[in-house]
């Protein structure tokens, strides 16, 4: 089964930018989006062969989840845990017969980290949210993880210690996850590529120039290691200040 990811920036944008094309071109069994920005009535598009699942924030303009896919789930989820994270539309948890697969745009920390506090809340809720889901079937976890996990995963590191993104304390709990029994995909088939980025700032050239970051993911449980049969970053797509990235499972 293929699976892409791709905060688009705004769908209704991206939808004149070539996402349909893109979409016909890499016929993938699931397509999670992040920051659709958007709720499903505001715009008409057609997708034949996908279900769709809308996840928006209550707030217009902001935020947002969805995914598409080919395969109907037994059961579709929105948001998780405490009020505090069921307002803005980050989480869409759909479950199959063999796995579950969660849809994220997590929190950024903003700003002279603004937010850090409250990401760190998010970052130990999820977890443990993950670790339920686990304990019942695989997870496929996905989506814009608004973090460089390491050194390799963006262009300057030292240049941005203490930026968003790439705090120690968002980095550790990445590492918490991983350690708690998943799988960066990407890394598990290329530890030591470097390049490798998902995202680049509108600014400095940074595309072009390939300055980047790697902050967009597919995590699994560690029981589907051994399922990985292929991961990529599209980063010749363009539509947003993402590019799609993309896992093939053996399921």
């Amino acid at each position: 089964m293929k699976f892409v990811s791709w905060n688009v920036n705004g769908l209704r944008a991206c939808l004149n930018k070539g996402f349909l094309d893109f979409c016909a071109a890499v016929d993938a069994d699931f397509i999670c989006l992040q920051e659709t920005k958007m709720r499903p009535e505001q715009a008409e598009f057609d997708l034949p062969g996908y279900h769709r699942f809308w996840n928006s924030a209550d707030k217009a303009g902001y935020s947002g989840t969805a995914i598409f896919t080919k395969h109907a789930p037994l059961n579709v989820t929105y948001d998780f845990g405490d009020e505090q994270h069921r307002h803005e539309g980050r989480i869409i948890t759909a479950e199959y017969a063999d796995f579950y697969l969660v849809c994220c745009y997590t929190p950024n920390a903003q700003d002279e980290l603004k937010r850090l506090d409250y990401r760190m809340v998010w970052e130990d809720d999820l977890r443990a949210y993950l670790m339920e889901l686990d304990a019942q079937k695989p997870v496929v976890y996905c989506g814009d993880l608004n973090v460089a996990h390491q050194e390799i995963d963006l262009k300057n590191p030292r240049a941005n210690r203490r930026n968003p993104g790439f705090t120690d304390e968002e980095r550790a709990k990445m590492t918490a996850l991983l350690e708690s029994g998943f799988v960066d995909t990407f890394r598990a088939l290329y530890p030591d590529k470097t390049g490798a980025y998902s995202w680049w700032s509108y600014r400095f050239n940074a595309r072009k120039n390939n300055a980047g970051w790697r902050i967009d993911y597919f995590i699994v449980s560690e029981r589907l290691r051994a399922r990985i049969t292929n991961a990529d970053i599209y980063s010749e797509i363009p539509g947003s200040d993402h590019c799609p990235v993309a896992l093939e499972l053996d399921i």
